[in-house]
């Protein structure tokens, strides 16, 4: 059995919990902004973000210069973000701030009645409780976070407040190191919490071992570089 979902596709990656904040200019998405806002409270005021495969959402005109979006377009699995705050400014623009809910797996993408697309989506189990192995990893990749974040940015104020839940902690680590956007679908599609620590785990002592060679080495930052991502 699917759901159907609002869906906004983008070039980012949301997780749960994250905060995303939205300037919303194009004027099918101003429709959707304005109908979740009327919404009851008994409705859920949330979308579907989806990560684009290439290219970006929109142009500054509004329109999509990629044409009609299919589910071969996008990401198999993307995140609902819950509408929490919602600026409307003179012109009829939105600036709104979001929040990730729930991941989904997308089915099918369609341009039906309304004028934003929606898709067909099967939720994702969410963890009610990080597992054991999961506890014991969390420590694991705090450190080696704290370890890259040092070599990224010496000096400067890392993670002052630290989540104690190894789920939050997966999803923030996903979001804020910087990695491509396919190592950020990949970590957003693990089963579970365990298995996210446990990728992120060999990515930040690959990413650590690379800015450490970055520091160390003598050679032009290019030859060294992995592709930035366009997060």
């Amino acid at each position: 059995m699917s759901d159907r979902l609002p869906v906004f596709p983008l070039s980012t990656v949301l997780f749960p919990g994250l905060v995303l904040p939205l300037h919303i200019f194009e004027e099918r998405y101003r429709t959707l902004v304005r109908e979740l806002v009327a919404a009851s409270e008994e409705t859920p005021h949330e979308f579907g973000v989806v990560t684009l495969r290439h290219g970006s959402e929109v142009a500054e005109d509004g329109d999509s210069p990629q044409g009609p979006v299919t589910a071969t377009d996008v990401y198999e699995v993307g995140c609902t973000a819950e509408l929490r705050h919602v600026t409307e400014l003179p012109d009829g623009r939105f600036d709104i701030m979001t929040v990730g809910r729930r991941r989904f797996t997308v089915l099918s993408v369609e341009q039906g009645a309304e004028p934003y697309l929606t898709a067909h989506v099967r939720w994702l189990p969410d963890e009610e409780e990080p597992s054991g192995h999961a506890t014991l990893l969390a420590p694991r990749v705090l450190t080696a976070f704290r370890a890259y974040l040092e070599l990224l940015r010496p000096n400067s104020e890392t993670l002052e407040q630290v989540p104690d839940d190894a789920t939050v902690l997966s999803h923030l680590v996903a979001a804020t190191a910087q990695l491509t956007v396919e190592e950020r679908q990949m970590l957003l599609a693990m089963p579970d919490t365990a298995s996210r620590l446990r990728a992120e785990l060999r990515i930040l002592n690959r990413e650590a071992g690379l800015l450490a060679r970055v520091r160390a080495v003598p050679v032009p930052l290019s030859d060294l570089a992995r592709p930035a991502s366009p997060n």
